[in-house]
């Protein structure tokens, strides 16, 4: 009786998970850009249209939202990095494991990075 591939990249391990994850990712980045393409071109139609719907965005609950758009945004660009890196360098599936962590502790840096900064922005402290 033949025995299931062990380990493969697609069955409930690391590559899965970053394979979900970047695909989460860029539907919620997506759907950012289609509100953000969508509300910009109100500027044409009614700039008093324009200038409501950009004071909804300056609520504390936006602010905090846009620290989610950040953290996806940082996670599927360099997911994608890692995922080209997978396609065109020889050693990019033996290594996969190790570059999905690194990819997450450089997007936490660079999250936690910026995440003080905004959100004193947004809560107008300092």
């Amino acid at each position: 009786m033949p025995s299931k591939p062990a380990g493969t990249l697609y069955r409930g391990k690391v590559g899965m998970w970053s394979w979900v994850l970047h695909r989460i990712t860029g539907v919620a980045i997506f759907f950012f850009l289609l509100v953000h393409v969508l509300d910009t071109s109100l500027v044409r139609l009614s700039p008093e249209a324009y200038d409501a719907v950009i004071a909804t965005y300056k609520t504390p609950l936006i602010g905090v939202a846009e620290l989610g758009l950040v953290a996806a945004i940082l996670f599927h660009a360099l997911n994608g990095i890692r995922v080209i890196l997978i396609d065109f360098w020889g050693k990019g599936a033996k290594y996969q494991n190790l570059m999905f962590w690194i990819v997450v502790v450089v997007a936490f840096v660079i999250f936690a990075a910026f995440a003080p900064r905004h959100l004193m922005h947004v809560f107008h402290l300092g």
